[in-house]
């Protein structure tokens, strides 16, 4: 597979929902996902991580790289220790992360995430809760498992289908590779000089 690799698998879910589920109403907290992206008008989000609002000086949300945690994700500290873990066991820079929640018969909508954000990073989906999570990128397509943690091709078109009777539950997030983070300095250098 080009556009699909399992990072690892085996990673006990039940921390995750335990923290979710203490939370109660989380995913109702914030709307925004849903009425600003079209695309994703099906999905209920959680953020952990977002753009950092005082960065983004005129350029579009999706050309802002500086990102930081939320007030709300001091409320799920396993989540947010499993991102620091990862994000340098993969030499990389922890950006955007959010909970998502496709309901049964729910979907995310084709799309390309564009923009110079998302041109530099990698996108990550971490199972929760899935009795299989379909997804398609480009012209492949994987079923998810609970447990496994997914790199997939953002910079190819996507989407997603819940096509099963409970709720599909992801912490997607975005890393930086540390080798990247060079191509940022330089280009913030050359836009202030």
């Amino acid at each position: 597979m080009q556009h699909f690799r399992l990072v690892r698998d085996g990673i006990d879910p039940a921390p995750f929902l335990s923290e979710i589920a203490a939370n109660h109403g989380a995913f109702d907290a914030n709307r925004g996902r849903q009425e600003k992206i079209a695309v994703q008008r099906e999905a209920l989000a959680i953020p952990l991580r977002g753009v950092r609002a005082s960065a983004i000086a005129g350029r579009k949300r999706r050309d802002v790289h500086e990102s930081r945690w939320t007030t709300g994700s001091r409320q799920f500290p396993q989540a947010r220790a499993f991102l620091k873990q990862t994000a340098t066991a993969l030499d990389s820079l922890l950006s955007r992360a959010k909970i998502v929640c496709l309901p049964p018969g729910h979907r995310v909508y084709p799309h390309v995430d564009r923009g110079e954000y998302y041109r530099l990073r990698n996108r990550y989906h971490l199972v929760l809760q899935s009795s299989g999570s379909w997804m398609r990128a480009g012209d492949e397509e994987v079923r998810m498992q609970a447990g496994e943690l997914w790199w997939f091709d953002n910079d190819q078109e996507h989407e997603a289908c819940n096509d099963s009777a409970s709720d599909r539950i992801h912490l997607i997030f975005d890393l930086l590779p540390c080798a990247r983070a060079d191509e940022i300095a330089a280009a913030h250098r050359a836009v202030t000089a």
